[in-house]
């Protein structure tokens, strides 16, 4: 047989049209599998397998259409197939194959390059290749006290890089959970989606520093740059900046005048001094929104300015903490005042001096206005840091800018993908929301990097109470006990037995704690006194509850005569008012609660809350059912539970028990319309 004969025969046999129907079919099925597989997380080994196997189905296609015929009589030898009628239909129908399989092809490619954009990380461009993160130092000296040292050389590190303004720079908290050399960096960096990887150590043996930097280039596992630094600890002041500008050039960021000046400067020139703030920064990063880690912190920055009363940087980062703590934790407004004060004095354009500003204006001032338009200045001398949008997002939320707040948090996860506490903050937020799915599935994420995190499974259990799932809850909080080191934690196992209808077991509870553990604040000590008179309250236990509420009104009275902008504390003092009787005087507290959130889109529905339980407890039955009405089709942060006042709780709560034999108020929990 010639040639001619042999491609004749090859086209008689539709070999020809089976291997281009083949092929358009191969292509549909490669474009729809690269866009399945990533959706459904496949492994790697998956599509190498499936094009594998339609590979190898190529030549097995060609035999078969050489030997094979599909006829309207089925599928026949060819030449049985060749003796049957010709039909023009037959000949045509692979044409029609061909285009229709071409144009689903087409389509998926578009979709695949549409969906790519949407939900796969960006691929890598030039400023993205400009970006870092600066995974946890190793500790290598003996003395294993002396982590904080390497914990503080780290953040320091990172602080200094976030001020470039062309690179972009991971958090600590997003990084911490991180081992100092891990094996898999390639992996990490897709997961905190950076190109380049520092890794380090910090050896302290006396007076004696070392500390040891490799920059890596994550996807080929390739050393960029490296270098050892040996220094006397009083010399130990200028290794960050130097690292800072090594990175920055070996990326290719250029830096601003105002950056060089910044990586210039010499925070302090006492050694000691430099010492007690890296401890502050150490003890910042032990835990996510702990008030004992913070007041630890604040510890250390006090020892740091007292050994070096020109130390600016110190002095912001104790303003920013007192001011972090003042809203539910009963700090004096005049410290963080102070603290700020100093530092505007020492060096007022000093961008953590700024960001110190910024947080006294919301924390305590709550002047949101004036925090925005100082954010968004500081955010200009600090853009790699997601603190400034998760701030705004703060700022949004307060003004009813829901839309706005979802876009800032999604902005600063950008930044920080597997920062656990802005994680835990955007859920807070669906919370609030009353996405309660969403903010599930944000605090599952930060309990994947934080596992068994107590606060976490807390507000996870908050939730479950919400939806009426005691079971989960249960599950939630089976590891918190009397003595659990977490405000949250321990107010939702007390919330869980008396919805439980295990009043005695949250006295008890209580009980133990006031005995046996160490408050971490006096406002905290008046909160837990209300906790534990309402829990003897609703055990029956009217003496033991009036004593505690006592006990919790004369410390939360100071507290508010020296807070009397602060909402928090006053809540609770109008309940005490409320545990022992004073109508008149928890009424006026509860109006200057309000007064005082007139303008909190997201906070001044509690003020009404908290009235609608003193309404209950003084008779006032038509308004309290009123109000909570009103309060089951809003969003809020509520002041008794961890979501928005729910149906599920109004059953729950025996503390709306005065109001179930209103048709009205059993409508409330009962009406699925709610």
């Amino acid at each position: 047989m010639n040639v001619v004969n042999i491609f004749g025969e090859l086209k008689r046999r539709n070999v020809y049209k089976v291997g281009a129907v083949y092929a358009v079919i191969a292509w549909l099925l490669l474009q729809a599998a690269s866009i399945l597989f990533p959706t459904f997380e496949a492994p790697g080994w998956v599509m190498k397998v499936f094009v594998t196997i339609i590979a190898t189905g190529f030549p097995i296609a060609l035999v078969l259409a050489w030997a094979f015929e599909l006829t309207p009589e089925g599928l026949k030898r060819t030449e049985f197939a060749d003796e049957l009628p010709n039909k023009s239909g037959r000949s045509r129908a692979w044409i029609y194959v061909v285009i229709i399989a071409g144009a689903i092809s087409v389509s998926l490619f578009f979709l695949g390059r549409y969906t790519a954009s949407l939900g796969a990380p960006p691929r890598r461009t030039e400023s993205s290749e400009k970006s870092i993160a600066v995974l946890p130092f190793e500790n290598l000296s003996d003395d294993k006290a002396n982590a904080y040292f390497a914990t503080g050389i780290q953040d320091e590190i990172m602080t200094r890089l976030a001020k470039i303004a062309e690179l972009k720079v991971i958090s600590r908290i997003s990084t911490q959970q991180y081992q100092s050399k891990p094996g898999n960096l390639s992996q990490i960096a897709n997961q905190l989606g950076v190109a380049h990887v520092l890794e380090g150590s910090v050896q302290k043996v006396g007076e004696q520093v070392r500390v040891n930097v490799q920059l890596i280039k994550a996807d080929h596992d390739s050393h960029i740059w490296a270098e050892t630094y040996d220094r006397k600890l009083t010399d130990i002041l200028g290794v960050e900046s130097d690292i800072a500008k090594s990175i920055a050039q070996s990326l290719q960021a250029k830096l601003s005048g105002r950056e060089e000046q910044t990586f210039a400067a010499q925070p302090t020139g006492n050694p000691e001094a430099y010492d007690a703030y890296l401890r502050g920064l150490a003890a910042e990063a032990e835990s996510i929104r702990s008030v004992y880690s913070l007041q630890k912190a604040i510890s250390f920055y006090k020892r740091a300015v007292h050994l070096d009363p020109t130390f600016a940087l110190a002095w912001a980062r104790l303003s920013c903490a007192h001011s972090r703590l003042y809203p539910s934790f009963g700090d004096s407004t005049e410290a963080g005042k102070r603290a700020l004060e100093m530092a505007q004095k020492l060096q007022a354009d000093l961008p953590e001096t700024v960001l110190a500003s910024a947080q006294y204006q919301y924390f305590e001032l709550h002047d949101y206005d004036a925090a925005r338009t100082t954010f968004l200045h500081v955010g200009k001398m600090l853009p790699g840091s997601s603190e400034i949008p998760a701030a705004l997002a703060q700022i949004a939320r307060h003004q009813g800018n829901w839309k706005e707040t979802v876009a800032y948090y999604d902005q600063a996860l950008a930044f920080d993908p597997r920062n656990a506490e802005l994680l835990t903050e955007t859920a807070d937020n669906y919370n609030d929301l009353r996405r309660f799915d969403d903010a599930l599935k944000l605090y599952d994420r930060a309990l994947e990097i934080r596992p068994n995190d107590v606060d976490l499974l807390a507000w996870k259990a908050g939730i479950y109470e919400g939806r009426g799932n005691l079971t989960e809850a249960a599950r939630c909080l089976a590891d918190v006990n009397a003595l659990t080191p977490s405000y949250e934690a321990v107010a939702q196992k007390v919330a869980q037995l008396i919805f439980e209808q295990n009043q005695r077991d949250a006295v008890q509870l209580l009980e133990t704690r006031f005995a046996q553990f160490q408050f971490g604040s006096e406002l905290e000590l008046g909160i837990f006194q209300e906790f534990l008179g309402s829990s003897r309250l609703l055990a029956g236990d009217t003496a033991g509850a009036k004593a505690s509420a006592a006990q919790g009104r004369n410390i939360l009275e100071v507290l508010c005569q020296n807070q009397p902008d602060n909402d928090f504390p006053a809540i609770y003092l109008a309940r005490t008012y409320t545990l022992l009787g004073e109508k008149e005087s928890a009424y006026k507290e509860a109006k200057r609660v309000s007064a005082l959130l007139q303008n909190d889109a997201i906070r001044g529905p509690a003020a009404d809350e908290n009235l609608a339980w003193i309404d209950t407890r003084f008779g006032n039955n038509a308004r309290a059912i009123s109000i909570l009405t009103h309060l089951l089709q809003i969003p809020y942060q509520s002041s008794l539970y961890a979501t928005p006042i729910t149906p599920a709780l109004l059953k729950l709560d025996p503390r709306w028990d005065a109001l179930r034999g209103d048709p009205t108020f059993q409508r409330l929990y009962q009406d699925k319309a709610h």
